[in-house]
Parts: structure tokens; C-alpha cells; sequence
């Protein structure tokens, strides 16, 4: 009876263990790909600011995986200025199953795509650099913002202006009028700190004491390239006339200082924002009055710790005050040849 017992159950115990090694060879065979994916749409390849903040982005990633072991693979793709494009670049994220969109907005007002999808999706997004309006930002608990204060940059690069003044008004005042002639360029007119930084910048100065006469102004588009071509224009146009070139950031600095080199002015009143290396270089240089850090590393340090513990189900706050309005705000200091010495 045991034999035949033994007969019936040898068989069965036999399959029983060749099933356990086939599914732990399976288990084995099969890796398990525990990379945190990142996927960084921003608007524009071509925008230094933003160029700068991926460079460091893809550093500070780099450094986290190298001091931890943990993968992480930062994809950064181009919209090439299209909403369209970054609409269909996110689906082909989400389709890749990317743990945390982090999106540059191409239009800010036209969020509620790259929204509705990442919520379907279950996918948390960190914004930056172009604020969602307050109501889209609020429709999802894992929607958030880094970015700097806009008001904040225009009180800071108006600073540099009155501080110059306090300090020699024949410095900026060069015609002795009493009044400052000025001109000023603006970034692109959908992105919300164009209108921020003009309109709060010249009202600082106004509010200071300091009399002002715009000659001109246009929209160059954050560009160094448009900058120079409209700077050119009115250095034609208004010659000496111009006491100050105010610009929405230092691209558009650095066109009017290219126009100045170029046309072999003595001028150096311009003021930009962003601090880049570039626009840096050419305050050490005298060949700009000063810009305003906006920390682009501090930015780009800022989401990738937001993206990281949006990947890892940690908490957001852990490493950054999180205001109301689900934003993170970076600190911003102003660079002169004063504040170097």
C-alpha cells in the first residue's frame, strides 16, 4: 500500500518542485527596474536661463544617484515653443510611464491639458519658471510650482538703479536734466513676469524720488538677438537721449550691450535679471550696471527635490516651505560690482 502511495505521490512531488524552480528562475530572469524617471518639458531649447537650470538639474541628479545608488533618468525634451508639442511630448511621457512630469509651460494660461492628463494618469507635475494660474494649479493635491517671486526681482533691479544714483546721480542722470531718460525691454508678453518686472520696476524708481521720461520700449522676447536689433534702433534713433536701458533679463542685456560694443558707445547703464554666467561675466566686466540672481541652481535644487519626493511618496515639505498657493519660492540677491568687492 506505501509503495503504491509512494507510486502516486512521487509524480505529483516532482511537478511541484520543477513549478517552484520554473517560477524562481522566472523571478530571477525578470529585473526589476527601479529608475526614477523624470521627464523635464520645457518651452524653449534655446532660452539660456532655462538651458543653465537643466545643466543643473542633470548635475544635482547625477550627484544624488553617485552618493546614494539610486538611478534616476532626467529626459529633458523640447517644445520648441508650441503648446501642441509639449501636449503630445506629455502623452508620450505618460505612455513611457514616467514617475514625475516637471513642465515649463509654454503658455501658462493653456495648462489644463498637461493637467487633466497627468491626473488620469496619476502622475504628479512640478511646474516652473511660467506660473499656472491659480486655478488650474488648484485643481490636483499633486500640482506644484518652483519659480521666483516676480515682484521681488523688479524691486531688486530697480535697487540697483537708485542705489547708483544715491551714490553719483551724475552717473545715471548723465545730461544733468533731472530727469532720467530710459528705455526698456520686455520679455514675451504671455509670460506673467514680463508685466511684473516692467511695471514694478518703473514704479520703484518713481516711488524713490527718481524722475523718469520713457524714450521707448519693446518686447524682444527674452532674446539677445532681438534685444540687439531693437537697442540698435533706438541708440539711432535717441542717441545720447538714453540714460538707461531696463531689461526683463540678461539676454536682453547682453543684446543691447553687444549693440553698444558694436556701434562703439560709452554706455553702461543697463540692468538686467537672471544673473547667468554670461550676465555675470559682463557686470565683472563694467559692461552692464548689475543684474538680479533669480537661482536657477536653487531652482533647479528645489525641483528636483519636490519630483524626488513626489516619486517616492515622500513629503514635498520636507526640504521646502510649501506657500498656499502650492509654490516654492527660491531666495534672489542683487549682483553688482559693489556687492563683489
Amino acid at each position: 500500500m506505501k509503495k503504491n502511495l509512494w507510486k502516486i505521490l512521487l509524480p505529483l512531488l516532482l511537478i511541484a518542485l520543477i513549478a517552484v524552480f520554473l517560477s524562481t528562475c522566472d523571478a530571477q530572469t525578470e529585473p526589476v527596474d527601479d529608475t526614477i524617471k523624470l521627464g523635464v518639458l520645457v518651452y524653449s531649447g534655446d532660452d539660456t536661463f532655462i538651458s543653465n537650470m537643466m545643466t543643473s538639474l542633470k548635475a544635482i541628479a547625477a550627484q544624488y544617484e553617485q552618493d546614494t545608488g539610486v538611478r534616476i533618468n532626467v529626459s529633458i525634451l523640447d517644445s520648441k515653443e508650441s503648446q501642441a508639442t509639449q501636449n503630445d511630448l506629455v502623452t508620450r511621457c505618460l505612455s513611457l510611464d514616467y514617475d514625475v512630469l516637471c513642465v515649463n509651460l509654454v503658455d501658462r494660461t493653456d495648462a489644463a491639458r498637461v493637467i487633466d492628463q497627468a491626473r488620469d494618469a496619476d502622475v504628479p507635475v512640478v511646474f516652473f519658471n511660467r506660473e499656472p494660474v491659480q486655478s488650474d494649479l488648484k485643481k490636483w493635491d499633486k500640482l506644484y510650482y518652483v519659480g521666483a517671486d516676480a515682484r521681488e526681482s523688479a524691486l531688486l533691479e530697480a535697487s540697483i538703479i537708485i542705489n547708483a544714483y544715491r551714490k553719483d546721480p551724475g552717473s545715471i542722470d548723465m545730461n544733468d536734466d533731472g530727469v532720467v531718460q530710459y528705455v526698456i525691454l520686455e520679455g514675451e508678453s504671455r509670460h506673467q513676469d514680463t508685466v511684473i518686472r516692467t511695471e514694478v520696476s518703473v514704479q520703484t524708481l518713481r516711488d524713490s524720488g527718481m524722475k523718469l521720461e520713457k524714450l521707448d520700449g519693446g518686447i524682444a522676447n527674452w532674446s539677445r538677438n532681438q534685444a540687439a536689433a531693437l537697442a540698435e534702433k533706438y541708440f539711432t534713433q535717441y542717441g545720447e537721449q538714453i540714460e538707461l536701458m531696463l531689461c526683463n533679463n540678461d539676454d536682453m542685456a547682453l543684446g543691447v550691450a553687444d549693440t553698444v560694443e558694436r556701434l562703439g558707445l560709452d554706455f553702461h547703464n543697463i540692468a538686467g535679471i537672471d544673473a547667468t554666467p554670461a550676465g555675470m561675466a559682463a557686470v565683472d566686466a563694467g559692461k552692464m550696471l548689475g543684474t538680479v540672481s533669480i537661482g536657477y541652481e536653487g531652482q533647479a535644487q528645489a525641483i528636483f527635490d519636490l519630483a524626488y519626493a513626489l516619486a517616492t511618496n515622500g513629503d514635498p515639505a520636507e526640504k521646502h516651505t510649501i506657500r498656499e498657493d502650492r509654490s516654492v519660492r527660491v531666495t534672489q540677491y542683487v549682483y553688482t560690482a559693489e556687492t563683489q568687492k
